[in-house]
């Protein structure tokens, strides 16, 4: 080859070629790197009432670094999203020095388990939040299913003036309810299999059982559902009399 002008001179052309390239990638990326490219400006959209501005504000000054170039956004939405309270951070850049961030909260929807909280969607999440909810416990891959069927056993239960205050769904998978009424709190224990079914049955006769108790000032803090053809009540202080024996003949 190294008899072979031609051979010799494409050789040449393509050290040159890389060379070349070589030093315009070196030049853009020095380019890039510049004071000029820096961001100057970062503006927020949506709202901030539960996470903390200042917080919010201390990651963006001190973990969003680069330039409009160089940022890393994968990196720059990780840090964001590790605020608390923080659903989803959206980033865009602006020629040539603005950057534009979109971030969704949480809204809470439930508590969830022993410190956590849901949202309308059934996403976990934790938060420090103070004020009143309904309470939730089960398997966090389960939390959409929880929140669904707490929407649709309150609508069940509001003709009958209970309003839902608490679900649990056992390990096992069985379901409880906690419920509030003008007579103080009801548990209804709905069991494994087909509890809505179990609930449209106490439903339909409430006003003729636990209804009717409640009007001669009777109250029940809990109903089991799980029997085939009815349920069992429970009436506080009531204690079932033991049959006498019978005198020995």
């Amino acid at each position: 080859m190294w008899d072979d002008a031609r051979q010799l001179n494409a050789v040449a052309a393509v050290l040159a070629a890389l060379a070349a390239a070589a030093l315009a990638w070196g030049a853009l990326a020095w380019a890039a790197r510049q004071p000029q490219f820096a961001f100057r400006e970062v503006v927020v959209r949506g709202a901030l009432e539960h996470a903390s501005v200042a917080r919010f504000e201390g990651v963006i000054r001190d973990e969003l670094a680069g330039t409009f170039f160089t940022m890393d956004l994968g990196r720059a939405r990780a840090a964001l999203g590790r605020v608390p309270w923080v659903r989803s951070v959206a980033l865009r850049r602006q020629w040539p020095q603005k950057l534009e961030v979109t971030v969704e909260e949480y809204v809470p929807f439930g508590r969830w388990n022993e410190s956590g909280l849901v949202d309308a969607q059934g996403e976990v999440f934790s938060a420090d939040y103070d004020g009143g909810l309904p309470r939730f416990e089960g398997p966090d891959a389960r939390a959409p299913e929880v929140v669904g069927r707490f929407r649709e056993w309150g609508d069940a239960l509001a003709p009958l003036a209970l309003t839902v205050e608490g679900i649990r769904l056992s390990p096992r998978g069985g379901w409880q309810l906690e419920a509030k009424g003008a007579a103080g709190t009801l548990a209804i224990e709905l069991g494994r299999d087909e509890p809505a079914a179990r609930l449209a049955r106490f439903v339909a006769v409430y006003e003729r059982t636990i209804g009717a108790l409640a009007r001669v000032g009777t109250r029940v803090e809990r109903v089991d559902l799980r029997y085939r053809n009815g349920f069992a009540a429970r009436v506080p202080g009531f204690r079932e009399r033991a049959a006498k024996r019978k005198a020995a003949a």
